[in-house]
């Protein structure tokens, strides 16, 4: 508390911007390794990316050491534009006391995160396009071969206009509300334990990392299956109306990769999901934190 919503949104747009600049490899990595074998057996598919380190390297071997920045300039837009309205709209819900509720800080970190991902959600379509592109010896999920970022929204909006920017709105709100309430939630608890043992003094950087590195963890467990499916129905085909040939939806998609690839198949990426989220946890919260201090 104590700082005003408005300079809470630049603040946290900022955070989450310096954050995505450092872990946005892993998310490249993340989203390939999510795609690979998308709706087959497993087994019965080639891996091009095994692991997250050998996927590092493939995709490097493929697109060069800049392909580990792929879609960098859409990471930062929605960075910018899905942490600046949530910790918005977080701190809105602190000067309002909801977060002093029992579970209060919990569904303001749900709500908030739900808002910040509709208002981001077409900057997190092109980037999950973009990201996915690559030679077709490597190509993994459906290839959309846009040129740049801004040709990427033109051909979109002009395909299938504005409605189509926000395709996969519905895989991207409860995955950005589940990990929201998750990662607020256990961050505050967290660095409220270490300080009451003593173990860290109040205010200080060891215990804001402490606190980012336990929801880490708890994010990555709780929000993979949702990226999951995110990340398929914002990459899958679609048609000249604009549905989906391979999804549905959201449960159509859970139902089919559950039933083709199995259960395991909504954790695909897990380890790329914890080395990027836990960094960005904590480095997000981290210059949030730091950030609202000064």
């Amino acid at each position: 508390g104590g700082v005003p919503p408005a300079t809470d949104l630049v603040l946290g747009a900022t955070a989450g911007c310096l954050a995505c600049f450092l872990t946005n490899p892993l998310e490249v990595v993340k989203t390939r390794l999510q795609l690979q074998g998308e709706l087959q057996p497993p087994g019965t598919y080639p891996r091009p990316y095994r692991g997250v380190l050998r996927a590092a390297v493939a995709v490097c071997r493929a697109d060069g050491l800049q392909g580990l920045q792929k879609g960098l300039a859409a990471g930062l837009l929605y960075q910018g534009l899905m942490n600046g309205v949530r910790f918005y709209c977080y701190s809105h819900a602190e000067d309002a006391g909801w977060t002093g509720y029992p579970g209060g800080t919990v569904a303001a970190g749900a709500v908030a995160g739900a808002v910040g991902a509709i208002v981001g959600s077409p900057a997190y379509l092109v980037k999950t396009h973009l990201q996915a592109q690559t030679l077709s010896t490597m190509a993994v999920g459906h290839q959309h071969n846009h040129e740049s970022i801004s040709g990427a929204f033109k051909s979109i909006y002009q395909q299938h206009g504005v409605v189509g920017l926000w395709r996969g709105v519905t895989g991207a709100v409860p995955r950005v509300a589940v990990g929201s309430a998750v990662q607020l939630a256990t961050f505050a608890s967290a660095k409220d334990w270490v300080c009451d043992r003593q173990w860290f003094r109040k205010g200080s950087w060891a215990a804001v990392l402490a606190g980012g590195m336990v929801s880490g963890v708890a994010v990555a467990v709780t929000m993979t299956p949702f990226d999951v499916i995110s990340t398929r129905l914002y990459n899958q085909p679609v048609d000249a109306d604009g549905t989906g040939k391979l999804y549905r939806g959201f449960l159509d998609c859970i139902l089919q990769i559950s039933s083709k690839e199995g259960l395991l198949g909504l954790y695909k990426g897990i380890g790329a999901v914890y080395l990027r989220l836990g960094p960005h946890t904590v480095l997000s919260l981290f210059f949030w934190e730091k950030l609202r201090n000064m």
